[in-house]
Order: C-alpha cells, then sequence, then structure tokens
C-alpha cells in the first residue's frame, strides 16, 4: 500500500470517526429504518474510499450529506422500480406465491451483483437503465468521459449477461 493510499485511508478514517453518528442522524429524517440508515452511512464512507484522492475538505459534512442524497435517491428509484415490476406483474398475469418469491430472489440476485460493481459504474448503469438517461447525459452526471460512460456500461452489461447466463443454468438445473 502506498503513502498516499495509507494517507487516504486515514483521512476517511478520521471523517468517519468524526462524522459518522452526525450522518445517521441525519439520514433519520429521511428513513425509519436503522438498518438502512447504517447501510447508507456505511456506503457513504466505503465510496469516500473509493475515490481517488481527497483533498482537503473544507466542508466534510456537505460533501457526506452529497453522497449520502445520492445514494437515498438511488434506493428510492431503486424501490419505484420494484414497485411498478410487482405492478407490472399484477396486471400482466396473476402470478403464484412461488413465481413472486423466484422473481424476488432473481431481482435480489441481480442486486446483489450490482452492487459489486465500483460505485461509478453501477450509477452509470442505473441512470441508462432506471432514469433512461442518455450517454452523455450521464457523463455530464458523472463528471466522466462518454467513453469512460461507454467502457462503464459494458462491464455492467457484461456482468448482467453472467447474471442471465447463472440464471438460465439453476433454472434448466431444476426443471
Amino acid at each position: 500500500m502506498s503513502g498516499a493510499d495509507l494517507s487516504h485511508r486515514h483521512t476517511v478514517d478520521g471523517l468517519f470517526r468524526a462524522h459518522y453518528r452526525w450522518l445517521c442522524s441525519y439520514l433519520r429524517r429521511h428513513l425509519h429504518d436503522a438498518a438502512s440508515i447504517e447501510d447508507i452511512a456505511a456506503e457513504t464512507f466505503v465510496q469516500l474510499l473509493e475515490a481517488p484522492s481527497l483533498r482537503a475538505i473544507r466542508e466534510p459534512r456537505a460533501l457526506l450529506t452529497t453522497i449520502a442524497q445520492r445514494l437515498l435517491y438511488q434506493r428510492w428509484r431503486r424501490g419505484d422500480l420494484e414497485r411498478r415490476h410487482r405492478q407490472q406483474i399484477d396486471v400482466d398475469y396473476a402470478a403464484s406465491a412461488e413465481e413472486l418469491v423466484q422473481l424476488t430472489q432473481t431481482l435480489n440476485r441481480l442486486d446483489h451483483s450490482l452492487q459489486r460493481l465500483p460505485g461509478k459504474v453501477r450509477t452509470a448503469f442505473l441512470l441508462a437503465r432506471i432514469d433512461g438517461l442518455t450517454y452523455p447525459q450521464i457523463a455530464a452526471e458523472l463528471g466522466i468521459s462518454q467513453r469512460s460512460v461507454s467502457e462503464y456500461m459494458n462491464r455492467s452489461q457484461a456482468l448482467c449477461d453472467r447474471h442471465s447466463a447463472n440464471q438460465f443454468l439453476q433454472d434448466k438445473r431444476f426443471a
């Protein structure tokens, strides 16, 4: 581990020690589930760790709030998407309890797979697939090049393809 990496980790550690409780308190205004609050707060600091470098931060709470709000919006968008899919399932056909459980498990496995992607890759994928943003819009939103967006989408699509192939093999095994 380089000196810069160690310094970065110490900076994030100091921010965590100084602001974690405050961030959890802030999140309580938006979430009422203690586990969700802790998940969002922890993911906020994970994203700081994944950031390439932290310059001197004049307003650490503003930075933490911004990251946490983005994570909240992602969570809410995902919840909206799940509700829309469930409504569509109800409209398309009356699914059995077993089919609903299988669908929920599939969505959970896909979500787990997406969580393994780095933050910007996952965010680019969600902005494209859920929000319907174009590559130029995603590039502007994330402050990256359109080429990076394309690479991120290829990476996330490969993950989805692997997930689909694994799901197909599981379905064949139990058929």
